[in-house]
C-alpha cells in the first residue's frame, strides 16, 4: 500500500516531528485509558529526570534549562496530581529531593507498555525487518544531528 502523503513534499525533520507527535498522541490516549489522563506530553521532560534520580528542584531546573521557579511550578503540579513528592535528603534534611511516587512509577510503566504496544502494532503492519531498518535510519539521523548524547543521558530538553 503506497503512503498517503508524498514523502518528498515534507522535509525530513518536519516529517519525523509529525511521526513523533502522532506516536505521542497514541501513547497519551493509552495512558488516559489506564487512568493517567491528567498527564501531558510536557510532563515527560520532568519524568525523565526522576526515573533514575532524585534531584533537587534546582538540579531539575538546570537539567531542563529553565528557571528554578518554572521547575518548582512543574513539580508542584505533578505533586498535586500525585506523581511525585518532595522528600528530605538522606544526608541533609534541609535539602528536599523530588522523587516519583508509586503512582508516578505506575505511569512510567504504563507509558513503557503503551510504547511497546505501538512498536508491536507497527511491526505487525510494516514487518519487523522494515521497521528495524527505519528505526536504524532514525538513530543515524539523530547521531548526525547531534541529539544522541542527550537521549543517552536522559536530558532531552523541551523545544524553545
Amino acid at each position: 500500500m503506497p503512503p498517503s502523503l508524498d514523502p518528498q513534499r515534507l522535509d525530513t525533520g518536519t516529517l519525523a516531528l509529525f511521526v513523533g507527535h502522532a506516536a505521542a498522541t497514541l501513547v497519551q490516549e493509552q495512558l488516559a485509558e489506564q487512568g493517567f489522563g491528567d498527564l501531558r506530553f510536557s510532563h515527560g521532560y520532568v519524568f525523565q529526570h526522576l526515573i533514575d534520580d532524585e534531584p533537587t528542584v534546582g538540579e531539575l531546573a538546570a537539567h531542563l534549562a529553565m528557571t528554578q521557579q518554572g521547575a518548582s511550578k512543574a513539580v508542584a503540579e505533578l505533586e498535586r496530581l500525585g506523581y511525585c513528592e518532595r522528600v528530605p535528603d538522606a544526608a541533609d534534611a534541609r535539602i528536599r529531593r523530588v522523587r516519583l511516587t508509586a503512582r508516578g512509577q505506575d505511569a512510567v510503566a504504563a507509558a513503557r507498555r503503551a510504547r511497546a504496544a505501538l512498536d508491536r502494532r507497527l511491526a505487525d503492519r510494516l514487518g519487523e525487518r522494515h521497521l528495524a531498518e527505519h528505526r536504524d535510519l532514525l538513530v543515524r539521523l539523530l547521531d548526525e544531528l547531534g541529539g544522541t548524547a542527550a537521549v543517552q543521558r536522559r536530558s532531552v530538553r523541551p523545544p524553545r
